[in-house]
């Protein structure tokens, strides 16, 4: 806990290693964390249409029941906001503004 390199939180630390033991036990039960993730939207990305970054939200009612399933299942510091932030990342929810070239690239990659 000294290294100022890692995690010092000792909450997050044990959080880390709860987490790891419960995304073996999605592994073992989906085959893949890929595809338990993914099940929640049928395995097609949800395409928003915002016209300004104040459009998006900080959460929503998808993001609220993973984070709750999440936590049914052991994980931790899971909450909503950061489920929402993981499904923009991984393309589950195409955030991107209308205006922005990424997002018409991405409802392509969706289409695929």
């Amino acid at each position: 806990m000294q290294n100022s390199g890692i995690i010092r939180n000792r909450r997050k630390i044990l959080s880390s290693i709860k987490n790891a033991r419960a995304f073996i036990k999605i592994i073992d039960e989906f085959g893949s964390f890929d595809n338990y993730i993914w099940d929640f939207v049928n395995h097609t990305p949800i395409q928003n249409s915002f016209n300004s970054i104040n459009d998006i939200p900080a959460k929503t009612e998808l993001s609220e029941k993973i984070s709750k399933d999440l936590k049914k299942r052991g994980f931790s510091f899971v909450g909503p906001t950061i489920i929402y932030a993981f499904m923009q990342a991984v393309g589950i929810v195409n955030d991107h503004q209308v205006g922005c070239f990424r997002h018409e690239e991405c409802r392509k990659m969706a289409d695929e």
